[in-house]
């Protein structure tokens, strides 16, 4: 399967529930638009659909992805290789800066165990500034450049993961 753009959430500010939205706008050195961080290396958050998983089969529940209150949840994409690089979905161009550590408040509503779930293999995503925008539509194609601009691009397969030249 190709690595897509699942979902989109919006949070309108701190600690409030996150919207999903089938479209949004990522304004360059800024975020999303409609979401509450503006600016600075954090502009936007990003989720891997596989690792949420695993980490929910760890916790041993199914909990939905708008829980983690990441902007972004994609499929197919290593994150992990992506930090130092970029990710390209559909228009959008997103530096990947580094790793969104899971936060104690996931723990929180009878979910206790899954931040300590979603810690090995960074499994709670990455966040990023965005380099160029344009509007993010849920089904966007999206292909990681891992530092450089060139390389390896890690994507999922049924198999496992896969590398291809870029």
């Amino acid at each position: 399967m190709p690595a897509s753009l699942d979902a989109i959430f919006l949070r309108p500010a701190a600690r409030t529930p996150v919207r999903a939205v089938p479209g949004a706008l990522a304004v360059a050195g800024v975020g999303l638009e409609g979401d509450h961080t503006n600016g600075g290396r954090r502009q936007v958050t990003i989720l891997a659909r596989e690792a949420w998983d695993r980490a929910c089969r760890e916790f041993g529940g199914s909990v939905d992805p708008s829980v983690r209150r990441a902007n972004l949840l994609v499929r197919g994409v290593d994150l992990t290789a992506c930090i130092g690089g970029r990710l390209h979905i559909g228009e959008v161009v997103i530096d990947v800066l580094g790793e969104t550590r899971p936060c104690e408040l996931l723990d929180d509503g009878g979910r206790v165990g899954l931040c300590a779930a979603l810690r090995p293999e960074r499994r709670g995503g990455v966040y990023g500034s965005i380099r160029v925008g344009g509007t993010l539509r849920a089904g966007d194609a999206c292909t990681a450049f891992p530092a450089g601009g060139h390389g390896r691009c890690a994507t999922s397969s049924r198999a496992g993961w896969t590398t291809r030249e870029t």
